[in-house]
């Protein structure tokens, strides 16, 4: 999995499928780009011809002394045991709108098998159902993207509100908001459960929004036919969320923004310089963020989206910065423990589109297997096959 790697992105596939068809996964943490090594089969080597994935078959001699080498104590790899594969939902809407998600565009490329979920099945409890839970560009405090200004004469927009509305009526809320509430509730309880929770874009921030205004209105009119609480900002309970405290809303219905978590209009980086840095992690004590920064790459290119970035003074203490633009004081790439489950969340809308508009064509990943801020999503999506090691202190 480093630069030898002719598609790094269906290379994951390559590990699903083995894991699918029940052998095991070694991930070599840090060896040459975080390379996956598995037993040798005729199968295997095929699919991986049919699949353009570059491979090596190695002599059990050459197995022996990568495996001595890496858990040398002095050098910092480590090997995880993939067992089993993970069962996959993305939480998406079923009516198609004018952008893709990064997510499903690389599950589909990698040809990694997913079910799409939306409000009604997490209302109806379906979620324990599945160990890794993604969540599609969305809104989870009820104002539609805030995109009012800008499209609310749009069919997309005014049939997404149509149906939205019609959803939550049929599910017994009053509001759209708090059928998104509920549904943030479910998906947080999945998680306390033992749930692998992913998200982008501004389904990182306003999932922790909607969860600390869980008791007030911050929604105007033109979203749910009553005015905001105008003390909805002192209301908000920080206890609640998983990544971020302290923060001030954007109430301004007209504006994009949801509160000053995201640094999209705050920041002043300019393309050419825009860029964050995987941070190094001891593979042998701190196995968690080592697995999901594995990446041949340790410079990623920044890209934008409605949600960009988090502002480092925002996010919790016990929060873990994995990926950050230090003289920008943001965080791109952050992960947590919550309950007996984790979470991650990653800023940006599409990885190799720097500043995706509504409208614009899907990203064509062939033209970019070796992405490696694609590759970080796939870190976290065999993150969860993982066998769990004891903690070492």
């Amino acid at each position: 999995m480093d630069d030898q790697q002719k598609d790094h992105l269906k290379s994951y596939g390559i590990a699903f499928w083995t894991l699918k068809n029940d052998q095991e996964v070694d991930w070599l943490l840090n060896y040459r780009g975080g390379s996956f090594m598995m037993k040798y089969d005729q199968k295997l080597e095929n699919e991986c011809k049919v699949r353009g994935v570059s491979y090596e078959v190695l002599p059990d001699a050459k197995v022996s002394a990568i495996i001595a080498e890496i858990t040398d104590p002095s050098v910092n790899m480590d090997v995880v045991k993939l067992e089993k594969a993970p069962k996959i939902a993305v939480y998406s809407p079923k009516s198609k709108l004018p952008w893709d998600d990064a997510v499903t565009l690389v599950l589909k490329y990698a040809e990694i098998p997913y079910d799409v979920i939306y409000d009604e099945e997490v209302i109806h409890g379906d979620l324990p159902k599945y160990d890794w839970l993604h969540l599609h560009h969305e809104d989870f405090t009820g104002q539609y993207s805030k995109f009012y200004q800008p499209f609310r004469s749009a069919a997309w927009y005014i049939e997404d509100v149509d149906t939205q509305e019609a959803m939550a009526k049929k599910l017994g809320f009053k509001k759209v908001s708090q059928m998104k509430l509920a549904v943030a509730q479910h998906i947080r309880d999945f998680c306390a459960g033992g749930g692998f929770l992913f998200a982008m874009c501004c389904g990182t921030d306003t999932f922790d929004i909607s969860l600390a205004a869980a008791h007030t209105d911050i929604c105007e009119s033109m979203f749910d036919g009553d005015a905001a609480d105008p003390e909805a900002q002192s209301k908000l309970d920080y206890t609640q969320t998983f990544a971020f405290q302290n923060f001030v809303l954007d109430q301004n219905p007209l504006s994009h923004q949801f509160s000053d978590i995201d640094v999209t209009r705050t920041r002043q980086v300019d393309r050419p310089h825009d860029f964050f840095t995987l941070f190094d992690f001891s593979a042998k004590w701190d196995v968690v963020p080592s697995m999901l920064t594995q990446d041949h790459d340790k410079v990623i290119k920044g890209f934008m989206g409605l949600t960009t970035a988090f502002k480092e003074n925002l996010i919790k203490p016990n929060v873990t910065i994995m990926g950050e633009m230090k003289t920008a004081n943001e965080a791109r790439y952050i992960h947590g423990e919550y309950g007996k489950g984790q979470w991650t969340f990653y800023g940006g809308h599409d990885p190799e589109d720097y500043q995706h508009q509504v409208g614009d064509p899907p990203t064509d990943l062939s033209l970019h297997p070796n992405s490696p801020g694609y590759r970080l999503i796939l870190n976290n999506v065999l993150f969860p096959a993982a066998k769990k090691k004891k903690q070492k202190t």
